[in-house]
């Protein structure tokens, strides 16, 4: 749990697992306020172990300040995706991982998420009796769903499912996308590896969120529901709730979820990188 004068005063939890069919974890994750962010890391052997971990391992030291600014989030993107491109040759050609979560943020007084994705973990946020998946995949199948050329409840079993349309590492060089988000007293986030998605409907997810009302319990829950679905890839689950959040007497009438741009970057060309031929995977403490 955060301060009493931070922007946003949390309780949360958070679980991994390998999952069934996979050897290793390359899963990572950090939770500790005010960062909640999963990367599942890609690149065959131990690539995609050390990849994630290495992005883990740059966010790490901005873990226990009160808040954060984009322009501090982005200069992690950057600084971490350096760190990925310098491993060395015996980490494997091609290492990469996504990258998902939310950030706290303060705007004016006022408590707000700050969220971002590369790739196709993801973030929801459980607000007011509302859920909705605030990230949108960076997939061949969300862009085949976009453009009218796949139905949405067609996406989850398509075999194009697991490749990837931007990462940090494995020849991309994308920008994130990001969200600003007014916090409410009472938000609940989930941040999830796609071993998470990709095992349970949006509906599991949702009634498994608002019957656990601990944080620990509820990640705990969705990583084994998605065990006894098949557990065929590793599956990380972060769960965030606002205890209490800052905001003004004034406060502005608009709640939506807005998304806002990032520093501007030097190149934003996107790789396609196919997932399933990458083995997933660990939690984040470093190699």
């Amino acid at each position: 749990m955060s301060g009493d004068t931070a922007p946003i005063a949390v309780a949360f939890g958070a679980s991994t697992d390998a999952g069934l069919r996979r050897r290793i974890n390359e899963d990572s994750y950090l939770a500790v306020s005010p960062l909640f962010l999963v990367a599942d890391g890609m690149g065959g052997h131990n690539a995609g172990e050390i990849a994630s971990a290495t992005v883990i391992q740059e966010f790490s030291g901005l873990a226990g300040r009160e808040s954060l600014t984009i322009d501090e989030v982005q200069a992690g993107v950057v600084a971490a995706r350096r760190r990925v491109a310098a491993l060395p040759a015996g980490a494997g050609a091609g290492a990469g991982t996504t990258l998902a979560g939310v950030v706290i943020a303060d705007v004016d007084g006022e408590g707000y998420w700050l969220a971002l994705n590369l790739g196709d973990s993801r973030t929801y946020r459980l607000s007011e009796g509302h859920f909705e998946q605030v990230s949108v995949d960076h997939s061949v199948v969300q862009e085949l769903v976009d453009s009218g050329q796949l139905a949405a409840d067609a996406a989850q079993r398509d075999s194009r499912r697991n490749v990837i349309t931007r990462a940090i590492g494995a020849g991309s060089v994308a920008e994130p996308d990001y969200w600003l988000i007014p916090a409410e007293d009472g938000d609940r986030i989930l941040v999830c590896s796609d071993g998470l998605s990709g095992e349970l409907e949006q509906d599991a997810i949702h009634g498994i969120l608002l019957a656990e009302a601990d944080p620990q319990a509820a990640a705990t829950r969705l990583v084994h529901e998605a065990m006894v679905r098949g557990g065929r890839d590793n599956i990380t689950a972060i769960v965030v709730d606002a205890l209490a959040v800052r905001t003004r007497t004034n406060r502005a009438c608009e709640r939506d979820t807005v998304p806002v741009s990032a520093p501007a970057a030097t190149d934003d060309t996107d790789t396609d990188i196919d997932g399933d031929t990458l083995p997933r995977a660990v939690f984040a403490g470093g190699f």
